[in-house]
């Protein structure tokens, strides 16, 4: 009888462990933060994002003259029979391209130097450059390759495509689901940047990584989270081969009642 209550201790104990969790101390965000009070900083840690080569760059341009418009709107509005633009993936929105040497190629303006600007102020240089063409041009220029990659312990990895160039890391990982529980709270931010590659560790269980000079992402970053112990080793195996050393244990409870 004592071997039977040994046995059926074991099989308690085997299904605490599989389904133990997570210390709830490991799981919040910003530990640091007080949440009794409104706190306020400045943002001193935003840095805009500029043109490098390799960089995709569509262009929109409008103006008092309309039909001119077209001939720097690359790809853009290129139409179909009845006026109707085509959006086919045939006709994808590619932009223009910045070349090994920083450069863009633009019709009847040529080589325009775009690396180290942002986009307003390329945007700047080249309405003044399309006034001999356009009356009162406006050109607004957004990247076509502005993404940022997700992977790890999170709900939903992934590659995004980012629009609006002051995002942070938190809007990223939200993008990807947010963070598992089993998703370790100091993330690896790898980053290229002027021909170097840099890892970059960013504790999300600190305020502070609301002033890093990393919490704006930049074009082509790479967020990865790494699963905690717990998470790497019940990978589905664990769980099978705990699930059976239960059955076998109970068998031998049964075997021996009778």
């Amino acid at each position: 009888m004592k071997l039977k209550h040994l046995l059926t201790y074991c099989t308690l104990v085997l299904i605490v462990i599989s389904f133990s969790c997570t210390p709830y101390k490991n799981i919040p965000y910003f530990q640091d933060l007080r949440r009794d009070t409104i706190t306020t900083e400045d943002i001193t840690n935003f840095t805009p994002v500029t043109i490098q080569p390799g960089d995709q760059l569509g262009l929109h341009v409008t103006s008092l003259n309309y039909e001119a418009n077209s001939i720097f709107n690359y790809n853009l509005e290129r139409q179909m029979g009845g006026g109707n633009l085509d959006r086919s993936e045939q006709n994808a929105v590619i932009g223009y391209f910045v070349d090994p040497e920083g450069n863009i190629k633009l019709p009847l303006i040529g080589l325009v130097k775009a690396q180290g600007l942002t986009t307003s102020q390329l945007a700047r240089i080249l309405e003044e450059k399309m006034l001999p063409y356009l009356s009162k041009p406006n050109v607004n220029i957004r990247y076509q390759n502005f993404k940022v990659s997700v992977l790890g312990d999170v709900r939903s990895p992934n590659t995004f495509t980012i629009m609006n160039e002051r995002t942070t890391i938190s809007e990223v990982l939200s993008l990807a689901g947010d963070l598992n529980i089993t998703g370790i709270r100091n993330v690896m931010l790898v980053r290229e940047l002027d021909g170097k590659r840099q890892y970059i560790p960013l504790d999300l269980t600190s305020k502070n990584i609301f002033s890093s000079p990393y919490y704006y992402v930049k074009k082509n970053d790479v967020i990865y989270v790494q699963p905690n112990e717990q998470r790497a080793a019940n990978d589905g195996s664990t769980f099978q081969r705990a699930s059976l050393v239960i059955s076998v244990l109970s068998i031998i409870a049964v075997l021996l009642t009778r």
